[in-house]
Formats: C-alpha cells, sequence, structure tokens
C-alpha cells in the first residue's frame, strides 16, 4: 500500500450494523480506505493492523466498551480517535476524552458535521506521542492538508437508512455563542529565545517543532494539550475563553457564527486539568497557567515567586 493510502486509511469500530453501514458510506465518499469492525478487540487489532489516520468508536459495546477500547488504542496509536455514542451524558463525554479521545459526537449525528470535525483535526499536526518501539517521544508530523473539504449540499441521501441515524440538518447545537478569539499578541512577560522558542518562568514550547520542555526534560503532550498551551503562551496575560479555546480546537477559533455548548466547554476544563497534571501545576498555587474564575485561562505572571 503506498504511503498516500496509509495516510487516507479510516477504522470504525461499531456493534450496530445500521450505523457501521452509515460511517462506512461517509468516510469512503470522503477519499477514505474504510475497515469497519463490530467490537473493541477486533478494533484494536484493526488499529494495529492497519495504522489508520482516523477511528471512530461507540461506547457501548459487547466484551470491552469504548472507554477501555480507546484506552488500549491510545497506548501505541496516535490516530484521530472519534467517539459516536448514544450516550449523552456530560460524565460521558469526559471519560471519553479522558481515556484519549479526541472529539465527541452523539447520536443521531449528522454527516456532514461528522465530516467537517474529522476535517478539522485533520488541519492540525498529529501528536507528539511516544515511538512504541523506542519508547521515546516521536517527532510530530508536519501538518496534514484537508483531506477533504465539507461540501455545501447534504453529504448523503437519507433514504434507505433508519430516520433515527439522520438527525434534520436544519438543527442547531444548543450553547452560547463565543465572543471573537483575541488576536495574538505579544504579551510583555513572554520572552522568544529565538529559533521559534516562547518561554515562560523556565517552560519552554516551540510551535513549529511541537515541543515543550522544563529545564532539560521534555514533556510529551496530547495534540489538544499543546495546543490549548501554545495558545496561552502566544497571548500571555490576556484571558483566553473557555468558548474560544473549544473553537480553537475545532479549527474554528476565528468564526463566530458557530455555537459552543456546556460539553464543550467542560472538555476543555478536562484537557487543562489533564495539561497541568503533565506540567506538575495545580490550579490553587499555578506556576504557569492561572484559571480566572467564570471566564478562562491565562499566563501567570513572570513577577510572582
Amino acid at each position: 500500500m503506498a504511503p498516500d493510502e496509509e495516510r487516507r486509511t479510516a477504522v470504525i469500530i461499531e456493534d450496530d450494523a445500521d450505523i457501521r453501514h452509515l460511517l462506512e458510506a461517509v468516510l469512503s465518499d470522503a477519499g477514505f480506505h474504510t475497515i469497519a469492525t463490530g467490537n473493541g478487540l477486533d478494533g484494536v487489532q484493526a488499529v494495529k493492523a492497519y495504522d489508520p489516520i482516523v477511528t471512530t468508536l461507540d461506547m457501548g459495546m459487547p466484551g470491552i466498551d469504548g472507554l477501555e477500547t480507546a484506552r488500549r488504542i491510545r497506548q501505541f496509536s496516535q490516530t484521530y480517535l472519534v467517539i459516536v455514542s448514544a450516550r449523552s451524558e456530560e460524565i460521558d463525554t469526559l471519560q471519553a476524552l479522558d481515556a484519549g479521545a479526541d472529539d465527541y459526537l452523539t447520536k443521531p449525528f449528522r454527516p456532514r458535521e461528522l465530516r467537517a470535525r474529522i476535517d478539522a483535526m485533520l488541519r492540525r499536526p498529529r501528536v507528539v506521542g511516544v515511538d512504541p518501539a523506542a519508547g521515546q517521544p516521536a517527532q510530530a508530523a508536519a501538518p496534514t492538508a484537508p483531506a477533504f473539504a465539507v461540501p455545501d449540499p447534504s453529504l448523503l441521501p437519507a433514504e434507505g437508512l433508519p430516520a433515527s441515524l439522520v438527525e434534520p440538518a436544519a438543527t442547531q447545537p444548543g450553547g452560547t455563542a463565543p465572543a471573537p478569539a483575541p488576536a495574538a499578541a505579544e504579551p510583555a512577560d513572554l520572552v522568544d529565545e529565538g529559533e521559534g522558542w516562547l518561554v515562560h518562568r523556565g517552560l519552554r514550547l516551540n510551535p513549529d517543532m511541537r515541543l515543550v520542555r522544563h529545564g532539560q526534560d521534555e514533556i510529551v503532550l496530547t495534540r489538544s494539550e499543546f495546543d490549548l498551551l501554545a495558545a496561552l503562551m502566544e497571548t500571555g496575560r490576556r484571558v483566553r475563553g473557555k468558548a474560544d479555546l473549544a473553537l480553537l480546537l475545532r479549527g474554528e477559533s476565528y468564526v463566530t457564527s458557530y455555537y459552543v455548548s456546556e460539553a464543550d466547554k467542560r472538555a476543555i476544563e478536562v484537557h487543562m486539568a489533564n495539561l497541568r497534571r503533565k506540567l506538575t501545576d495545580t490550579a490553587t498555587s499555578p506556576r504557569w497557567i492561572e484559571t480566572v474564575r467564570g471566564v478562562g485561562y491565562r499566563l501567570t505572571s513572570v513577577d510572582e515567586s
């Protein structure tokens, strides 16, 4: 298989045959070579065998469930992992993100929205992770061009599919409209030490190389954690709201016509808690990232001891 064909592979892990066929149609129409499996164990093996760029995963499956499947996949793969589940409770979304998912979509879902979310992920570099063979942090890949563009007309006909699987396109996600993202600024308390490195109180980040270091130690972050930290280091003491950061992770940070739900904002809180844990930072006595209650996050002042 040619390298480009490998890059365009998608694995589907879904026990419901109707939804599995719908996902196959959506991803095949987008130009992906699809590998469909009906349970978590087969899905894990498929990800190992085919090294897909995208994997969709159901939460409630026989055998090992979606959370355990996601954890096992994350032990060896940096595939873009999208949960597609009928579970709509906030705790389900948070647990999925904590298990390593990149995004969470509830059923019934709109095929167009699924494609748009995958397209947004493909516009960003892949995760800086650990090379399973060497046991060392792997170099991040260069940004990938969008694998497809989202067309204006409906992507798939609903005929022949159960009505419960396709949500009307006119339905808009709930939530509050976010304020426009602040323009990147050159904060006074941030030092650029050359070669693209941003530095704040000893924490160093290079957006181009996708590296984060503290002293001699390299800190391995997921793509979402890295993007959140980079956004904060680029804007310094200016507050970044949760809605703004949620849109940033979806690749829509400068589009104000999109809405952000409370679940999206809670997802930012989960990513931020994971980021702080990896930085050995705390919300109560922050060294690098400060919470602005009810608003969002910003860098701490360089004058703080």
